[in-house]
């Protein structure tokens, strides 16, 4: 076993990626007994247009994911298209107005922190904490994973959490976890769980510390990344779009957004899996892995210069190689993949791209630019009125207004708001509490639909400010990310959602189905029961033709 673990590691430091091999032919018959070991992957930042855009290119484990189920047009159907609230569905089936996690920061106007942010993923209470140096801790989610809900039906069964941040470890493995590892920094991954570090997770970390230690060459380009190769000026001489990844030694930020990190990632989780002997006893396990260099990627450079297309078509060599060795260990294991929202490229290449309408924010909607100008307004300038973590998203006003002061704030900030060409429209906390919880077709949801999917009473802000689609809210990329995602509009909710195993019958469904239809459907492969009335998704029949594995469900 220490052999196998020990094997991966040298793959994973004699060169960035996992060897390939062969991908096996889907047999023919569907298998009818519950998978030992359920493998659930979320690729940060995938959405389903960067899927269906090199879906021809894949040949090692996306070209695997396409033999299965497959649905390229799954959606994070809620309003708030960021990393934590997207890992907050995936194996819970719940969106998150019931998950809690509403946004990967949230304001608390009544905590004594002077920035009154609470991060989605830490417990606010330790002293001396603050939304950007946090304890880590899974206390926000409010409802229980797959694996929480599998360890008490039965409690042999080992849950497992392997992930690029924090918060995708957390919110899919959730609160009861056997191991839980996310990549903290150049030092390794780390666990809140308080436990000595394994000689697995040890050898990873030392491991990766002698790669980052080490400058990387950079990769060569595919075939299809070649008409992608031309640089985008985005401002201060600076441009992005023909990168390969190369990077000086020790530079942990360029490792972090760069296919290297995922490789990490995969090794780990592959050395947990065997070194934990998981899907090796009676009942089924299951381990959660988010793959975050994606996301890294996408902010860093955009989606569609050559480092997202190196990236996607390292993605799949090394996907490739993880169900290999899978296969190697003759694991009867169920994979689906999908991701936690969508992205969209940089409006600096969309205008070169025949797409001259895209824009950066108006740095005015900052909710330091409103409180400004609404204090203005209202004789209230020098106050902070308005709390936000961004030009769109939850807006919150200061909880020391008189009742006549804060209606004459969110009068004045709704005027100016709804003014604005770059607005799409602004909900009150009120419009979004009296819509019903949406039902049907995720593709068909109004924008307050969306909303109340994404609303929480006790988190949600008193406004809800959208952008008009095309909009990127990020006034200057030249001082940070280049290009982002969170809104409302299809490209940040469209995910690929795939479902593989071994014998498993090929199908495709085009239309829309939910991230929050994954948990549901796995659980009735394993014939776990979950309560219809606690949960938000449905089960998926996974079996093509009259069969129904969904069947009593």
């Amino acid at each position: 076993m220490l052999k196998k673990v020990a094997a991966a590691l040298l793959l994973a430091t004699a060169v960035p990626a996992l060897a390939q091999a062969p991908s096996p032919a889907p047999a023919s018959a569907s298998p009818t007994t519950p998978p030992k070991l359920i493998v659930a992957i979320s690729v940060d930042q995938f959405s389903a247009d960067l899927f269906s855009e090199y879906r021809q290119y894949y040949t090692g484990g996306l070209k695997r994911l396409t033999q299965g189920a497959v649905f390229p047009r799954g959606y994070q159907s809620h309003a708030a298209t960021e990393t934590c609230p997207g890992h907050s569905t995936i194996l819970t089936g719940s969106r998150p107005s019931r998950t809690g996690i509403i946004a990967n920061t949230w304001f608390d106007l009544s905590t004594a922190r002077d920035d009154k942010a609470v991060y989605c993923a830490e417990n606010e209470s330790q002293p001396g904490s603050s939304s950007g140096n946090y304890v880590v801790s899974p206390m926000h989610l409010k409802v229980p994973t797959l694996g929480g809900r599998m360890k008490a039906a039965n409690p042999a069964t080992r849950v497992v959490s392997v992930a690029g941040k924090d918060r995708a470890a957390v919110m899919m493995g959730g609160p009861v976890t056997d191991q839980i590892w996310w990549l903290a920094g150049p030092e390794g991954y780390v666990s809140y769980k308080g436990i000595a570090t394994p000689p697995l997770v040890a050898k990873v970390n030392a491991a990766l510390a002698a790669q980052l230690a080490k400058p990387n060459a950079g990769y060569e380009l595919p075939a299809q990344c070649v008409a992608k190769d031309f640089p985008v000026a985005i401002g201060a001489g600076k441009t992005v779009g023909a990168g390969r990844f190369a990077r000086e030694a020790g530079d942990y930020k360029a490792f972090r957004a760069s296919p290297e990190q995922d490789a990490y990632t995969l090794v780990l989780a592959a050395g947990a899996i065997e070194s934990m002997d998981l899907g090796k006893q009676a009942q089924t396990d299951i381990i959660s892995i988010g793959l975050s260099a994606t996301d890294y990627v996408g902010h860093t450079y955009g989606t569609e210069g050559t480092e997202s297309c190196i990236q996607i078509d390292r993605l799949d060599q090394e996907l490739g190689a993880f169900f290999d060795r899978l296969d190697k260990d003759g694991i009867d294991y169920m994979v689906v993949l999908t991701a936690d929202h969508g992205g969209h490229d940089l409006p600096e290449r969309h205008r070169e791209n025949a797409m001259p309408m895209e824009a950066r924010v108006d740095p005015a909607l900052s909710p330091k630019a409103l409180s400004a100008a609404i204090g203005a307004k209202t004789g209230l300038a020098g106050r902070k009125l308005i709390w936000g973590d961004g030009p769109a998203g939850d807006l919150y006003f200061d909880k020391g207004l008189t009742p006549a002061q804060r209606a004459r704030v969110e009068t004045e900030t709704l005027k100016l708001l709804r003014a604005h060409p770059q607005v799409q429209t602004v909900f009150t906390k009120a419009d979004i509490a009296a819509t019903p919880t949406p039902t049907g077709a995720p593709e068909s949801w109004s924008l307050i639909q969306e909303a109340r999917a994404s609303f929480d009473a006790q988190r949600s802000g008193d406004l809800l400010l959208m952008l008009k689609p095309r909009i990127t809210p990020i006034p200057d990329p030249t001082k940070g990310y280049v290009a982002t995602h969170g809104s409302p509009w299809d490209y940040d909710r469209r995910v690929p959602i795939l479902f593989w195993r071994k014998g498993m019958q090929h199908f495709e469904q085009p239309l829309g189905v939910e991230t929050v239809d994954i948990m549901p459907s796995l659980a009735a492969l394993i014939g776990l029961p979950v309560p219809r009335d606690e949960i938000d998704g449905r089960c998926l029949d996974l079996i093509a033709g009259e069969s129904d594995s969904c069947a009593g469900r």
